[in-house]
């Protein structure tokens, strides 16, 4: 049976952690990409530093971890989606609702980096817009015997997005993915902020040149 699991926190303290974050910046992670490429592996990995080699499908797991990233404290909620495609729709709301997200494939399976490419079509297409932290991530390095590699690169540059190698067995660049994922959001929120300061400013100057236009002087 599918797992449909709620988890958090690699530290134990999931109610004291939780209490004392709620004034942290936190960021809402999707970890996507087809049933068996490593998806639950590469998050578990991350918040438990525990390799999960067992394939049970999964519904939905939520994960709470905090870290240091550039010396500020995030506060990372990470959710493990589903792979299957019965589970689409639901996948669908937790893209409407991620800040930032991981599309994973096997670097044993070719079939699931086209899934990517569907992904990463269906994540702009639900967000109306090019600009969404994102990264590509080919799982089970520690096992590839295909030559992957140049077409992996080739859908991240297609993509524009970063392109990383993963073992969640050995737990090669696992931490790197998180943590560049986060400082793609904080840059993707930066850029938002200032945008929308601009935005401001220039119709604060229009409404005063209007009212400047509009006074009258009566003789």
């Amino acid at each position: 049976m599918p797992r449909n699991h709620k988890r958090s926190s690699a530290n134990g303290h999931v109610n004291a952690t939780t209490k004392k974050s709620k004034d942290k910046p936190t960021y809402k992670i999707i970890v996507l990409g087809s049933g068996g490429v490593g998806k639950s592996a590469v998050t578990i990995q991350f918040v438990k530093s525990f390799f999960f080699s067992d394939y049970d499908p999964t519904i939905e797991d939520s994960y709470v971890k905090q870290c240091l990233i550039d010396n500020q404290i995030a506060q990372l909620e990470i959710l493990d989606s589903a792979g299957q495609e019965e589970f689409k729709p639901m996948r669908d709301q937790y893209v409407r609702v991620g800040e930032g997200f991981l599309l994973v494939f096997s670097l044993t399976d070719r079939r699931s980096l086209d899934e990517c490419y569907k992904l990463h079509r269906d994540i702009l297409r639900l967000k109306d817009t090019n600009n969404v932290p994102m990264l590509l991530i080919g799982n089970k390095l520690d096992i590839c015997q295909m030559g992957m590699d140049a077409h992996a690169r080739a859908a991240a540059a297609s993509m524009c997005i970063p392109y990383f190698e993963t073992s969640a067995r050995t737990r090669h660049n696992i931490d790197e993915i998180f943590i560049e994922l986060v400082r793609l959001i904080r840059r993707n929120k930066c850029q938002y902020q200032t945008n929308n300061n601009i935005s401001s400013s220039k119709k604060k100057k229009k409404q005063e040149n209007n009212t400047k236009c509009c006074i009258c002087t009566i003789l």
